[in-house]
């Protein structure tokens, strides 16, 4: 089947006036796990300054495992002005939901401890992993010397003992740094795979965003957009591009992210060249794609 060709766009402001609402994901677009990309930033400021028939809204929408006040302050150090976006919704935040779903369980936090915040006031007992009850993966222990193998034998005692999981990052990786480094998403799907009991908060699911476009409406007292009138805007297939396209959602991939290295633009001077035979090798296809969030 010949599909027609994926636009390259050099400018956001090109389609913005389409759009009501941005639903816009974070690493990889704001910033790269190290440095923020002022440009975006501006981008996002200059859409939400558009007249239009209902007030122009970003929803930034982030598999982060942790409630959304923690990605503002890493938004904050980066130099992302809150002026660039309305909300902020995380799967950390989702995760929260399921967890209160389930009162006064012994809860086993696999991951690091920065992602602890997830679980601030709810009613739980963590616990280590032979006496929990369901388990919250928020990623790897060490994600800069780790891999989901390391995590084999742990995994297959919990599958012994039926033990549920929370993934509370469905990624698989994220960029820092130009280096891709894995992500709780990996870690689920080799749980999974050997038939452990999965749920996934955030991006590819549609929680996520059905959750987001209610936002959006609440802001000023409206129904939610249109999905025709909103967009989702990031750098990954498996997630931001899948889950949109399932919502129906157009959606725009920015290429220097985590598939900059297969599109041939990690180096600053090479710019996006033909890559309508990597998109044709993918399981969905974004409406367009452009190098960097840029108005």
């Amino acid at each position: 089947m010949t599909h027609p060709p994926v636009p390259t766009l050099r400018h956001f402001e090109d389609v913005a006036e389409r759009y009501d609402l941005i639903l816009c994901d974070v690493w990889g677009v704001l910033h790269d796990g190290t440095r923020g990309h002022a440009a975006a930033g501006e981008a996002l400021i200059r859409f939400r300054g558009l007249p239009g028939a209902r007030p122009r809204r970003v929803i930034l929408v982030s598999n982060a495992p942790r409630p959304w006040q923690g990605v503002q302050k890493i938004l904050d150090g980066y130099g992302v002005p809150r002026e660039a976006y309305d909300a902020i919704l995380t799967s950390g935040d989702l995760t929260r939901r399921l967890i209160a779903e389930h009162p006064g369980e012994r809860i086993y936090h696999l991951g690091p401890e920065r992602d602890a915040p997830v679980f601030d006031g709810l009613d739980l007992t963590l616990v280590p992993g032979t006496e929990a009850q369901r388990i919250v993966c928020t990623g790897l222990f060490d994600d800069d010397a780790e891999t989901a193998e390391d995590y084999r034998a742990a995994l297959a005692d919990f599958r012994a003992r039926d033990v549920p999981m929370i993934c509370a990052n469905p990624d698989l990786v994220v960029e820092r740094d130009r280096k891709l480094i894995p992500c709780a998403g990996l870690i689920a799907q080799a749980y999974a795979a050997i038939g452990g009991s999965v749920v996934y908060a955030g991006k590819p699911y549609r929680p996520i965003y059905e959750t987001a476009l209610a936002m959006a409406g609440e802001l000023d007292g409206l129904p939610a957009p249109e999905v025709s009138r909103t967009v989702a805007v990031g750098d990954a297939i498996r997630t931001d591009i899948a889950g949109a396209s399932a919502c129906g959602i157009p959606s725009i991939l920015v290429a220097r992210g985590i598939h900059a290295e297969e599109l041939g633009v990690t180096a600053e001077h090479h710019s996006l060249g033909d890559i309508a035979d990597w998109l044709a090798a993918q399981p969905v296809r974004p409406g367009a794609v452009i190098e960097r969030l840029v108005w």
